[in-house]
């Protein structure tokens, strides 16, 4: 029996998934890293640490499934889009990994909006936020210069592990789309943006697809990992990409509701919706897109909540399952990082509301997962306004889908049908990738026909979806009341 294996590096953790050439996953391992906040803004993490749970990902996978490492046909990594690292010309770090959901560059995101907002839609089909890599560059040219002086490589967040295991460096044309520095157009690098950003073009990475070879393990990686000397690597893409492909969403008009790290709500489309509110990425099936809306903390939320506040998910499950839709008035909104659709402010910050005497700790609790299902609510009613063919019911994929309780909550918050899949985790995407890649899978298609298995539907309750229809006004009232505040110079001070 031979084998594919697919690596995710999330906002929390790497995880990989092994499965047979059958498509049966074989054998799943974690390795959780923490993400570095320097200051009240800043998110960042160590490369170290990346290439810390690479290691013990890969030899939990090889340990515990008792396979032959040589019997590992392909492998692929992927990661969130936007995470950065400059290195030197040795290739070292020069500083640690600035995370997408870090939020320092609003400055120099509102004046790229100011001088060239018009420009960089037209070329990249969205709005300069801090998000993306082009504003993250442009702090540090203001306030690391020596950092940009000694640049001589940009890697994003797959890529330098992926180099770590090949030596190859390149980036794929759907990572590049989340930089800001890439005509989506025309599909390569523009010298406008990278002006923009104050960089030279030769430190970008050449360009690939996702299913492009990018070279072998080599004798220092697999004495590191286990994995053999000289197994194949592709190039791998995008975590929501693999995401979309490992929940089977590969024909127009599919749908797929996010609850991971961020949430997302995507339309398989062909072609891409330029709007200042969504986010525009192509489909690792070519000539296809999935255009979407996006929450950025979702289940950032809720493990913000279990980290802070005590306990485990099982645990607060229970206390939330004991409480009503709705939660006696207590809401809370998760803009833990600013938000994206449809406010594209990353002042905003995440409040609890209503709290009273009574409320217990599953009252919080389910209010986080009420606050995020509401923001969902929010995407999906402006995914909804732009009349893009869809179809009535969406997969839910992400770590957050494993709830049921969050489950049952989002499929009553939208009023849609919830389909869920025995894994739809990006690592299993990137296995899948892999398949296609070295040919154990003939097509897209007989990829999902061969590893995507549904294990759930959801069913709204539609006298909940009332609740929560009246739930979301209120919502609203309490953000813009709220949003003037958060964007006073005194605010954090």
């Amino acid at each position: 029996m031979n084998y594919l294996l697919g690596i995710d590096f999330g906002g929390t953790s790497a995880k990989g998934t092994l499965i047979d050439t059958s498509g049966r996953i074989v054998i799943e391992a974690t390795s959780e890293y923490p993400t570095l906040c320097p200051e009240p803004d800043m998110r960042e993490q160590s490369p170290e640490d990346w290439i810390s749970s690479l290691r013990d990902v890969t030899r939990e996978i090889l340990e515990k499934s008792d396979i032959e490492p040589s019997s590992i046909l392909c492998l692929a990594i992927d990661s969130a889009t936007h995470t950065f690292l400059m290195t030197d010309g040795d290739n070292s770090p020069i500083r640690d990994a600035i995370h997408w959901t870090d939020s320092r560059s609003r400055d120099q995101s509102r004046k790229l909006e100011e001088r060239h907002g018009e420009e960089i839609l037209e070329k990249t089909f969205h709005k300069p936020d801090t998000i993306w890599t082009l504003p993250m560059i442009c702090w540090l040219r203001e306030h690391e210069p020596e950092t940009i002086e000694r640049a001589r490589r940009v890697f994003f967040e797959k890529d330098y592990i992926r180099f770590f295991l090949t030596g190859e460096y390149m980036t794929d044309y759907i990572e590049a789309q989340g930089s800001m520095l890439f005509d989506c157009r025309n599909g390569r690098w523009d010298d406008s943006l990278i002006s923009m950003a104050g960089i030279e073009k030769d430190i970008l990475p050449p360009l690939c697809r996702p299913t492009d070879s990018a070279g072998k393990v080599t004798k220092e990686a697999s004495s590191f990992t286990g994995l053999v000397e000289g197994t194949p690597v592709i190039c791998g893409t995008t975590d929501t990409a693999l995401e979309v492909f490992a929940s089977g969403a590969i024909a127009r008009g599919d749908r797929t509701v996010k609850l991971a790290t961020a949430g997302r709500i995507c339309v398989i489309t062909d072609r891409p919706y330029p709007n200042r509110h969504l986010v525009n990425y192509s489909h690792v099936v070519e000539s296809l897109w999935y255009p979407g809306t996006a929450t950025k903390a979702a289940a950032a939320s809720y493990r913000y909540f279990r980290d802070t506040f005590g306990s485990d998910y099982a645990t607060l499950d229970r206390e939330a399952s004991e409480v009503s839709p709705g939660c006696e008035g207590l809401m809370y909104h998760p803009y833990l990082n600013g938000e994206l659709t449809p406010y594209a402010d990353p002042a905003l910050r995440a409040s609890f509301t209503g709290m009273g005497s009574t409320h217990t700790r599953g009252h919080y609790a389910r209010a986080v997962l009420e606050g995020v299902a509401m923001s969902l609510m929010e995407c999906k009613n402006y995914l909804d306004s732009l009349d893009i063919p869809s179809s009535g019911s969406a997969t839910l994929i992400g770590g957050g889908a494993k709830g049921k309780l969050w489950r049952q909550i989002v499929a009553d918050a939208l009023g849609i049908k919830l389909r869920t899949t025995l894994s739809s985790d990006s690592s299993l995407g990137s296995a899948m990738l892999a398949g296609v890649a070295c040919g154990v899978f003939s097509s897209y298609g007989d990829a999902v026909d061969k590893c995507v298995v549904t294990a759930d539907t959801v069913i709204p309750d539609m006298e909940n979806h009332i609740i929560y229809c009246n739930m979301l006004r209120r919502y609203r009232a309490i953000q813009d009341a709220l949003a003037p505040i958060y964007n006073t110079d005194w605010v954090g001070a």
